[in-house]
């Protein structure tokens, strides 16, 4: 739900199954936005998706972030709530960036808990997004999808699962997307993301500003037959289309599941 495409929203209740909002854009105590989605809200259903909840900083939770977010899921109910499995900074300092994290059982252990006091806090589970990443570390163990799941088995929450990122990562990091897509659980992923990037040569940049590309939709495939159909959203940042073009790629890719849209209220139940 962009600013950009709130007056073809309002005006002509598209024929769309849902929305995803930036949590932080409607953390605020009024204005336009929180009017707008008021009026959203009455016709879709709405999902919350956060950029600075920083859950594997060494940095205590943000107490007050974390009421702002509780207040927002209580006024408009949203299915879920997500953030990304990273780091956005530390010491106090915000680096407004998603920051790769050390895959190894300490680290694995640090997030969890974490995440369980936030889904304590916020009285409802959250997803973990998977990040695209352009370094690694040295220490880690394991692999970047085992992490993701390990952090999801022992926090006991779900799993946003980025296709576009799982390609990006495996292009920069030379492994094969499939087996990325083979070792997530099914039964905690409730949620894709779709977007394009950017191809820099030597690597791959989650850019969000540019069309699906062919291999990502051939992995949305594979995840959709090994995972199963599931409620799907296309990113798009920059360079935004309209929302009717937007509207045509969510369609594309509701036409390559291979059976209808899963209620709301069921997945969240999963």
């Amino acid at each position: 739900m962009r600013r950009q495409h709130y007056e073809a929203l309002l005006a002509t209740h598209p024929a769309i199954d849902w929305l995803e909002i930036i949590s932080e854009n409607f953390m605020v105590p009024g204005g336009r936005p929180l009017a707008v989605l008021e009026s959203v809200r009455t016709c879709y259903p709405i999902v919350c998706h956060g950029v600075s909840l920083s859950i594997g900083s060494s940095d205590p939770l943000d107490q007050a972030y974390l009421k702002q977010l509780k207040d927002l899921a209580r006024r408009f109910h949203p299915a879920w709530i997500s953030d990304h499995l990273c780091w956005t900074g530390a010491g106090g300092h915000n680096l407004h960036d998603l920051l790769p994290l050390p895959y190894h059982g300490q680290v694995v252990a640090h997030v969890a808990r974490r995440v369980r006091e936030v889904q304590d806090i916020l009285q409802q589970p959250i997803a973990l997004e998977n990040i695209s990443s352009y370094l690694s570390w040295r220490s880690s163990e394991l692999e970047e999808w085992d992490f993701v799941r390990a952090v999801a088995e022992e926090a006991d929450c779900a799993i946003l699962l980025d296709i576009n990122n799982i390609y990006v990562n495996a292009f920069n990091h030379g492994f094969d997307p499939h087996r990325y897509i083979d070792a997530i659980p099914a039964e905690r992923v409730i949620q894709y993301h779709l977007a394009g990037h950017s191809n820099f040569g030597s690597y791959l940049l989650d850019s969000h500003d540019q069309p699906i590309c062919a291999t990502v939709w051939e992995l949305y495939d594979y995840a959709v037959a090994r995972l199963g159909p599931l409620p799907t959203l296309i990113e798009w940042d920059d360079k935004l289309p309209t929302l009717e073009e937007l509207i045509r790629v969510a369609n594309h890719a509701r036409s390559r599941q291979s059976s209808p849209f899963a209620e709301l209220a069921t997945i969240q139940a999963r």
